[in-house]
C-alpha cells in the first residue's frame, strides 16, 4: 500500500507499538517525538490529544520531564473545553481533571531540579487561565453573609483543620488550647469517618463547581455545616485537597483561613478552588506567595483573599546546646528524604573541603531518599549512592537516619546546610542556626532569578551560589575554633529573635484577633 494512502488512524495504529518498543529498549524520549509528530498530522482534536497525553505519559513513566507537557495538557483542555460547550458537564469536568493530574505529575515538578511552573509560572499555566472549563470550576460562588469579626463577648472558637498531616501545627494548637480567650477544636478531614470519605476526589470536586454532583454537594454540606456554624474562624493547614472540599460549602459567617506550605504550588488544587470563600491565605514565605500568585493570578484580583506571610512555628530555644568537640569540621544536612532536598550538592561541597583538610565531615539527618517513588526519584537516589560508596569507607560520611531527637543530633554538627533546590523555609536549616551551627545556604535555583528566595529570607552572607562558594565560607569560618564559635553564636541569636515561636506567635495572635489590645495569656 503507497504510504500516501495510509490513513492517520492506521499510520497512528503502526506507531503506537512502535513508540512503546522504543520505550522498552530504553528510548522513551524517541517513542514520545514519534507520537508528538504524529499528533500533527491529526485534524481531529480528541486524537490530537490522545496521541500528546500518550507521549507525555510514555516519558513520564520513565521518569522523564514531557518536551510537550504544556501542549499535551493543553490539547485535553480543549477536549474538555468542547465537551463543556455540548453542555456535557460530568465528561468535561472529567477531562479537565485527567489534563491537571498530567500537568502537575509529580515527575516534572518535585522529582527533579527543575520544574517547567518555577522556570515560566504564566506560561506553564496559560492554557488554565484560558480554558472554559477551569474558568467555571473556579469561579467565584462567593458567600451569603461576609465574615463576622471576632466575638467581644466570649472566647472565639477556633477549629483547626487539617488532612492527615499535622506536622506544623503543633505549637499553635497548643497555644490557643492554652488561650483563655480562644476555644479550640481539631479535626483530621482523614480520621473523621463521615468526611474521610468525602474530603477527596479532584474530578468530583470539580464536577460539583461548575454545578453537577449534587448527591455529593448535599453530602459535604451536611458533613462540614455542624463544624461551620460551631466555629468563629477555621485555620486549614495545607492549601489542597482538604481546603478545595471546604470551599464547596458556603462558610456563612464563619471567617476561613487557609494556609499554604510550599508543595502545594506545584500541585493543581489551588487551581481549583473557590477563594470567594477564603478570608485570608497564608504563606510561610514571600517566594512562595510570589510564585504562587504568579502561577494563579486570580489571587491579585480585587476579590482575593487577604495574602499575608507568616513563619512556620518553631521552639527553637530547645536547640541551644553545647557543641561536640569535633562539631567545628562536622557539615549537616537535616532532611534527605526528597530530590529536592539535592543532597548531591552536599557531597560535592564536602569533596572540595576534604581536598583541603580531611578532618571535614558530612552527616545525613534523616529518612532516606525512597527509590522506589518515580524513576526519577530512583535515577537521583542510585547516583547519591554512587557518591555515598566513595566517600563512605573513609568514615567521611555519617548517615544518622530518622531521629526523634534532632537537637541531639544538632550537638555534633558545626555547619548546617541548605543544599535543596526549593524550600518553602527550610525549618531544618533554621533548627540547625539555633542550634549554633554555621549556615551555609545554596540560592535555591527554583528562586534565585525572583525578587524573594533564600538571599531574602536569610541574611546575605548565609547564602552561596555555587558548592565552591560553599567550601569557600566553610574553610573561612572554621579556620580557628574562635572563628567558627562567634559565628555560629551570631547565627544562633538571629534564629531565635527571629524565627523563635515566642516571636511568631505575635503575627498568630494579630491573624486572629486583629486589633483587638492585647490578647495575650
Amino acid at each position: 500500500m503507497p504510504v500516501s494512502r495510509i490513513s492517520a488512524e492506521q499510520l497512528i495504529g503502526l506507531a503506537r507499538p512502535v513508540s512503546s518498543g522504543l520505550a522498552a529498549a530504553g528510548a522513551p524520549a524517541v517513542g514520545a517525538r514519534l507520537l508528538n509528530v504524529l499528533a500533527h498530522r491529526v485534524p481531529d482534536r480528541r486524537l490530537k490529544a490522545d496521541l500528546l497525553v500518550e507521549a507525555a505519559e510514555l516519558e513520564l513513566a520513565h521518569g522523564l520531564t514531557p518536551r510537550r507537557l504544556k501542549a499535551a495538557y493543553a490539547a485535553e483542555l480543549a477536549c474538555a473545553d468542547a465537551l463543556l460547550k455540548q453542555g456535557n458537564k460530568a465528561a468535561a469536568t472529567a477531562s479537565a481533571a485527567k489534563a491537571l493530574l498530567l500537568a502537575f505529575h509529580r515527575v516534572p515538578h518535585l522529582d527533579g531540579m527543575t520544574s517547567p511552573l518555577a522556570e515560566d509560572p504564566q506560561g506553564f499555566t496559560a492554557a488554565l487561565q484560558r480554558s472554559r472549563v477551569m474558568r467555571a470550576t473556579a469561579k467565584p460562588r462567593g458567600r451569603t453573609e461576609p465574615a463576622a469579626p471576632p466575638p467581644g463577648d466570649r472566647p472565639l472558637r477556633l477549629l483547626i483543620v487539617n488532612r492527615a498531616n499535622a506536622n506544623f501545627l503543633p505549637l499553635i494548637t497548643d497555644r490557643y488550647e492554652r488561650h483563655p480567650g480562644v476555644e479550640v477544636r481539631t479535626l483530621d478531614l482523614a480520621a473523621d469517618p463521615e468526611l474521610a470519605p468525602l474530603a477527596k476526589g479532584l474530578g468530583r470536586m470539580m464536577a460539583r463547581a461548575v454545578g453537577g454532583q449534587a448527591a455529593y454537594g448535599q453530602a459535604a454540606e451536611r458533613a462540614l455545616r455542624p463544624h461551620l456554624d460551631w466555629a468563629d474562624t477555621v485555620f486549614v493547614d495545607w492549601c489542597s485537597a482538604g481546603a478545595a472540599f471546604l470551599t464547596l460549602v458556603d462558610p456563612g459567617t464563619t471567617r476561613v483561613i487557609v494556609r499554604l506550605h510550599s508543595f502545594e504550588t506545584f500541585s493543581y488544587w489551588p487551581h481549583v478552588m473557590d477563594f470567594s470563600r477564603v478570608d485570608d491565605l497564608i504563606f510561610v514565605g514571600a517566594h512562595v506567595r510570589d510564585l504562587t500568585t504568579a502561577a494563579v493570578p486570580r489571587l491579585l484580583a480585587e476579590d482575593a483573599p487577604r495574602l499575608s506571610v507568616i513563619h512556620n512555628a518553631m521552639d527553637l530555644s530547645s536547640y541551644r546546646r553545647p557543641k561536640h568537640p569535633d562539631a567545628r569540621f562536622t557539615l549537616g544536612l537535616v532532611g534527605i528524604g526528597q530530590v529536592a532536598k539535592d543532597p548531591r550538592w552536599a557531597v560535592e561541597v564536602l569533596r572540595l573541603l576534604r581536598r583541603h583538610d580531611e578532618r571535614y565531615r558530612l552527616s545525613l539527618v534523616g529518612a532516606a531518599l525512597n527509590a522506589e517513588g518515580s524513576p526519577a526519584m530512583k535515577r537521583y537516589h542510585d547516583r547519591l549512592e554512587r557518591d555515598l560508596a566513595k566517600l563512605e569507607p573513609s568514615g567521611a560520611i555519617r548517615r544518622v537516619g530518622q531521629t526523634d531527637d534532632v537537637p541531639g543530633a544538632l550537638e555534633e554538627i558545626g555547619t548546617i546546610l541548605s543544599t535543596s533546590v526549593r524550600e518553602s523555609f527550610h525549618c531544618g536549616l533554621v533548627e540547625g542556626a539555633a542550634s549554633g551551627a554555621v549556615p551555609v545556604v545554596r540560592d535555591w535555583p527554583f528562586f534565585a532569578d525572583r525578587d524573594n528566595g533564600a538571599r531574602t529570607l536569610y541574611p546575605r552572607d548565609w547564602i552561596v551560589a555555587t558548592p565552591e562558594e560553599a567550601a569557600r565560607r566553610i574553610l573561612d569560618v572554621t579556620a580557628t575554633e574562635e572563628i567558627w564559635l562567634k559565628t555560629g553564636q551570631a547565627a544562633a541569636e538571629h534564629a531565635i529573635s527571629t524565627w523563635d515561636w515566642t516571636v511568631v506567635r505575635e503575627d498568630f495572635d494579630r491573624l486572629l484577633f486583629g486589633d483587638q489590645g492585647d490578647v495575650r495569656p
